[in-house]
């Protein structure tokens, strides 16, 4: 983008200019890349803000924090609702904490509703904690791997083994 801007501005001393400083940025970059993923930073997490409203499907590998509306399923790593938040879908993440309302079910390894979460849906999980004066209507599921849809993983359970036995009735 330097060099793009650089090369529309007048005047040879411009391009002769950017030319070395495009050249010194790939090495200081490299440089940093290989610094940077010896510590791993951790860039910090997308927020959608009140007003935004989105139809369709979120999927990443880094953290969400979500203000406004989503119809559509959301995966992340760890997926934060805020208090004015509304989700119409499925929920997948790590880490789930749930301040506003979810229409639809909720993955998660560690899922926490807080006093002011709306859920109405199922929740899989590993391990959940649900704060006094949040409103939930569903089940709530344990399995081992709740990311990963749990048919096959869970079926030597005990919870897994009685669904097949209601689909078959």
């Amino acid at each position: 983008m330097f060099s793009k801007s650089k090369i529309n501005e007048p005047g040879p001393g411009n391009d002769t200019a950017a030319k070395p400083s495009v050249s010194e940025s790939p090495k200081s970059s490299a440089g940093e890349y290989k610094a940077s993923s010896a510590p791993k930073a951790k860039p910090p997490a997308s927020v959608l803000s009140a007003d935004l409203h989105i139809t369709g499907n979120i999927k990443t590998t880094g953290d969400v924090q979500v203000e406004g509306t989503v119809e559509g399923d959301i995966r992340a790593h760890l997926l934060t609702i805020g208090e004015s938040a509304t989700i119409k879908g499925e929920v997948i993440a790590d880490d789930v904490v749930v301040n506003g309302r979810i229409v639809g079910r909720v993955r998660g390894l560690k899922v926490r509703l807080t006093a002011t979460a709306r859920v109405e849906g199922d929740i899989i999980h590993k391990t959940i904690a649900i704060e006094s004066g949040a409103h939930f209507e569903g089940s709530v599921q344990r399995q081992d791997d709740p990311l990963n849809g749990g048919k096959t993983r869970a079926a030597p359970g005990g919870a897994a083994a009685a669904q097949p036995a209601t689909q078959q009735s």
